[in-house]
């Protein structure tokens, strides 16, 4: 259980900061109360997690060596897969920080800025249900899909799946508090470069310690 716990906190948290999801609840926050977007945001990150959390546990039911060397070409794909977007970076723009022009903002940050300007055109009345709901829509639409909701399925395939999903949950909700409460302020100070490079080498450290101590 302390396994999966781990896995999930740590993958999630690095994977989760610069994404989507982490641009569109700085955006929300900027906007409307933090607190009602941090709960709908969250809420939509917990949902997400449980129903990979559920998909990865029936794959547990495939045979043991497939579920063990199908993890480990993923981890390795998606550790080589962050290092070469690390290395695709402009290099005016690899060691800024992160959204401190408009020319070194991510593709992820203009995705999150264009969904919640077309949602915000559409949101009549700003309640809290609706502001809640408004960041519990757009998080789970840009959620569905993404690398975390594939990394938590192979956890939770690989792993004791309550502790894959209490740690994913928890790294949701730190990558979460930081969009929310931090801001702006702490995204800027975050090097979007230096996070996916320790991205891509935690996966090769998971990809090399699913081989080795996780033997079938």
């Amino acid at each position: 259980m302390l396994t999966g716990f781990t896995a999930g906190l740590l993958l999630i948290t690095v994977s989760e900061l610069g994404d989507k999801t982490f641009f569109i609840a700085m955006c929300l926050a900027m906007r409307h109360s933090r607190r009602y977007v941090f709960l709908g945001a969250i809420l939509a990150l917990a949902a997400m997690t449980l129903i990979s959390v559920v998909v990865g546990h029936f794959a547990t039911f495939l045979p043991k060596q497939l579920i063990h060397y199908g993890t480990i070409v993923l981890f390795v794909g998606f550790g080589f897969k962050m290092l070469y977007d690390a290395s695709k970076m402009p290099i005016e723009c690899r060691e800024k920080s992160l959204a401190t022009t408009e020319d070194c903002a991510t593709d992820a940050e203009r995705e999150a800025i264009e969904a919640v300007s077309q949602a915000e055109a559409n949101l009549r009345k700003k309640t809290p249900f609706a502001i809640s709901l408004e960041a519990f829509t757009l998080t789970f639409i840009a959620e569905w899909g993404d690398r975390t909701q594939i990394n938590t399925m192979v956890l939770a395939a690989s792993n004791n799946a309550i502790g894959v999903t209490i740690g994913s949950i928890l790294g949701h909700a730190i990558c979460c508090a930081i969009a929310v409460f931090g801001g702006r302020l702490i995204a800027s100070r975050i090097s979007e470069r230096t996070v996916t490079l320790i991205g891509g080498i935690l996966f090769f450290v998971f990809a090399l310690h699913t081989w080795w101590f996780e033997k079938v």
